[in-house]
């Protein structure tokens, strides 16, 4: 690579984060819909074409705040398993991190939760977002494999898909949650991972195998294709 394409490309990289980060700006003071192409290209000091051939919508920018998200957050998650042990700890470090990343985008991730039908592309549950998706409960299965924590293998396997679900609800509250500092959040997630880190916990035992099949069918009905064990995070 010359010395003139790595400029060039340099260059492209820095115009497009421009972009971006005025997108994010503006959706934060003004709202995701409010907000027009032409003023996240005026934001930026670009010209509108420009802004659309980085960006060909406001979708697209979204889908990148997502990706650059997911490549920040891997190393924080990474360091967050490496650092603690239990089940608890661990599931616990991994959905912190995410409060924390998130935090000064709260009210952005509120408006986006609009988008929650499958079919809507910056849904968390669409094919667009498939693999960003499949990313974070792969960090959910290395919290529960890196426990040590004894699993039924035919819950096993639906795991890491219930926790991130859970995850999700967690967040969604969250976004909405007007208390102080969202406390009542707080209260929500320290109070419900015990129970949930609990069920998990008793699911071993033999008199609960009559209930662990009953949920583990549901959790093919849910799931369908997709109920497959997900790729561990490394």
């Amino acid at each position: 690579m010359t010395r003139a394409t790595i400029t060039t490309t340099k260059k492209s990289d820095e115009t497009r984060t421009r972009i971006l980060e005025a997108a994010l700006a503006l959706f934060r003071k003004r709202g995701f819909e409010k907000t027009t192409m032409r003023e996240i290209a005026q934001e930026s000091g670009v010209a509108l074409g420009a802004a659309y051939y980085y960006f060909d919508s406001k979708d697209a920018l979204v889908m990148g705040f997502y990706e650059r998200a997911q490549r920040e957050l891997d190393p924080l998650l990474e360091d967050a398993l490496a650092r603690t042990q239990g089940l608890v700890e661990r599931l616990r470090a991994v959905i912190d991190v995410k409060f924390n990343y998130f935090a000064s985008n709260r009210k952005l991730m509120g408006a986006l939760s609009a988008h929650i039908d499958p079919q809507h592309p910056l849904s968390p549950f669409s094919e667009e977002t498939r693999a960003i998706r499949e990313r974070d409960i792969g960090f959910l299965s290395a919290a529960v494999d890196g426990s040590k924590t004894k699993i039924p293998d035919d819950l096993k396997m639906h795991l890491p898909r219930v926790l991130w679900l859970y995850q999700m609800g967690l967040l969604l509250f969250w976004v909405y949650d007007s208390s102080s500092a969202q406390t009542r959040t707080r209260q929500l997630f320290q109070k419900s991972l015990s129970i949930v880190v609990n069920l998990i916990r008793f699911s071993s035992l033999p008199l609960m195998r009559p209930v662990r099949k009953l949920a583990t069918d549901l959790f093919e009905i849910v799931y369908g294709e997709e109920a497959t064990a997900p790729e561990v995070a490394r």
